[in-house]
């Protein structure tokens, strides 16, 4: 399998993190920074579940659907 390593700009955001993890000097802030780009993605994440409850694009039925399914990518031997 090729790996594309074709060089791409790094935009505002991803050099802002860059950054940021840079000043990091103990393990208890980058704990910190990590619990901080956690509790982001996180709270991006219920937003976006409660848009799909809301429009009716998810409900019981389909968790309960999601609960049973087997989504992992089977291995290749």
């Amino acid at each position: 399998m090729a790996v594309d390593m074709t060089l791409t700009e790094i935009n505002p955001a991803q050099m802002l993190v860059l950054k940021s993890f840079a000043n990091v000097s103990s393990e208890e802030e980058l704990c910190a920074l990590m619990k901080t780009l956690r509790d982001f993605y996180a709270q991006r994440l219920e937003k976006e579940l409660d848009h799909l409850w809301t429009d009716g694009t998810l409900d019981q039925i389909r968790l309960d659907e999601l609960q049973s399914e087997h989504l992992r990518t089977p291995y290749r031997g």
